[in-house]
């Protein structure tokens, strides 16, 4: 199916760390999307996993995401080069919806690694962030040639509700507004 399912998907927030974000290009736009996701997830029931790299230098996950799902602490850019991660991954049939930091380094070694594992990797561009716009842009055409789709915040949100009938629909649109 090309349209995201609710059913098998999982949200993966890579690296939205409190002292990584500052020094993300647009990141107040990135933290507010990443936001909007996890809210979306949590009204949909959609499991949430985190990551943080070297917590000890980048300090933990920022306070408004850190009580959203597992963290999972990796000194590894490519996360699937933690055994705790690719242990906390769903099943194979799982399609992985990721957002957060950085595109050209952690988001983007972690999603090649994850397609090098046969995966359906969904890449939020709006609430992905690098620390330079080039290093971003770079990184997003990189991931779409090697099979990962790049989508926004709206087509994630859109895609899980399927209709306008669907029970959360008003409680996520407001999020999205």
């Amino acid at each position: 199916m090309l349209l995201l399912d609710p059913a098998r998907t999982h949200l993966v927030v890579i690296d939205v760390q409190a002292r990584l974000m500052p020094a993300i290009f647009d990141g107040a736009r990135v933290l507010a999307n990443a936001r909007r996701l996890v809210a979306i997830a949590g009204l949909l029931d959609i499991p949430v996993l985190l990551t943080e790299h070297n917590p000890a230098g980048l300090g933990g996950t920022v306070p408004e995401l850190a009580d959203s799902g597992p963290v999972i602490a990796k000194m590894s850019f490519d996360a699937c080069g933690d055994p705790d991660f690719v242990a906390a991954l769903p099943d194979d049939d799982e399609e992985l919806v990721l957002c957060g930091c950085e595109a050209h380094v952690c988001l983007g070694q972690t999603a090649l690694g994850l397609m090098s594992l046969g995966r359906r990797v969904i890449v939020v561009q709006d609430a992905v962030g690098s620390r330079s716009p080039e290093s971003k842009a770079v990184a997003l055409r990189r991931l779409e040639r090697h099979g990962a789709e790049i989508v926004t915040t709206e087509m994630v949100a859109f895609e899980w509700l399927r209709s306008a009938e669907h029970p959360q629909f008003r409680a996520v649109l407001n999020l999205i507004k």
